[in-house]
């Protein structure tokens, strides 16, 4: 009798003693663990305990199916990856006899078949409970109401500005543009306002050189318009200006001004005061009163200024109107001659008169707002008032 050897293989076969001569050995590759065989009797068992034990295995996953899905991958490659348990066992065929390893070779497909068989068949019970479970979760009552999308809104400033547009648009004007980035001629010189000239001072500029300005009001549209158009003219120029001005909640660096021109043979004071009036009334009711106070700007002679009555007091005095009883909104006057000359348009034919908004004053006015920086925040409790 030759010695015996002993060796352990853990959780399959317990401890083997079989002569020397028919034992066959084989690393495992995972441990170190010699695998022991006996013949085609021994292998046979050994490939039913793999089936036994991968079965018991996969009917023992988690039945949660994000959990069992890894669980399942675990042990397709404990049972069937190269350093699996059925590759370890196949490799020791090579010690069977010419005659065993067809016999083996066909039990150990069947057992990989079997296996395959299985973990395909509860990975598609994993993807079905998921695919349940997801539905669940995202299952959409077809009988609930829809969201209401969101719409946009026009800026309380742009509503007026339209508003505005609107009423002079009805009377013959057309809307002029121009830059923001405007030369120092057409924003003063051409207006009359020369360098030097004391007026300049009222307006605190941002310059970008001697000669460039970021526009302190719209009205270089003004002269644009007149240089390349002849009378008749009638035109609404909006848009935004820049004066170098403290922010509070009546000064901004930034605001909007619309202005506006009429150039024609035989154009008067009462032409102005007539289109103006009508606007307010547009603007705010036909209950509104108006009235003009002289006033002086470089551009117009003579000058004016519009006021409304309070439609808070109804002219009595209050907080609104800082107990006057009226509100002013705009400035206006009949076109300096020299403006007209400085635009090729002969003074001694024509005349014509221009006004000025501020368009932020006027929206305040019109839904009681308090505080300019209101109109630049973006703050969305705010805009959905409008």
């Amino acid at each position: 009798m030759r010695p015996l050897y002993l060796r352990k293989v853990p959780n399959l076969f317990g401890i083997w003693v079989v002569p020397r001569k028919e034992l066959s050995f084989r690393p495992n590759v995972g441990g170190g663990i010699f695998y022991l065989y006996k013949g085609e009797i021994d292998m046979k068992e050994m490939l039913e305990k793999i089936k036994s034990a991968a079965q018991a295995e996969i009917l023992g996953i988690s039945p949660e199916p994000e959990k069992a899905a890894a669980e399942l991958e675990n042990l397709r490659i404990k049972y069937l990856g190269k350093k699996g348990e059925l590759t370890a066992v196949l490799r020791g065929m090579g010690a069977l006899s010419a005659e065993e390893r067809p016999l083996v070779g066909k039990i150990a497909n069947e057992v990989r078949e079997f296996i395959e068989e299985k973990i395909e068949s509860a990975k598609a019970e994993i993807e079905s409970a998921m695919s349940a479970q997801k539905l669940k979760e995202e299952k959409i009552d077809v009988t609930m109401p829809g969201k209401k999308n969101a719409a946009g809104r026009l800026h309380p400033t742009a509503q007026v500005l339209e508003e505005i547009k609107d009423i002079f648009i009805g009377l013959g004007f057309s809307i002029a543009e121009g830059p923001d980035v405007e030369l120092d001629y057409y924003n003063f010189e051409a207006l009359n306002i020369p360098k030097n000239h004391p007026a300049r001072d009222t307006q605190d500029t941002f310059y970008i050189n001697e000669n460039t300005v970021l526009r302190t009001q719209t009205s270089p549209m003004q002269v644009r318009v007149m240089e390349k158009t002849q009378p008749p003219i009638r035109i609404l120029a909006p848009g935004r200006v820049y004066r170098s001005d403290a922010v509070d909640a009546t000064h901004s660096p930034v605001f909007h001004q619309v202005e506006g021109l009429v150039v024609d043979k035989g154009v008067t004071m009462a032409d102005l005061k007539g289109t103006l009036d009508l606007f307010a009334k547009k603007l705010y009711g036909e209950e509104t009163v108006t009235r003009f106070r002289p006033h002086h700007f470089p551009f117009t002679e003579p000058s004016a200024e519009m006021d409304i009555r309070c439609f808070s007091c109804g002219g009595k005095g209050c907080r609104l109107c800082k107990n006057e009883g009226w509100i002013e909104i705009l400035g206006a006057g009949m076109v300096h001659p020299k403006v007209l000359k400085n635009c090729g348009i002969d003074h001694e034919v024509y005349s014509g008169f221009a006004f000025g908004i501020g368009l932020e004053r006027i929206v305040m006015r019109r839904f009681d707002i308090r505080d300019l920086r209101l109109f630049f925040e973006n703050d969305i409790r705010f805009l959905k008032q409008f």
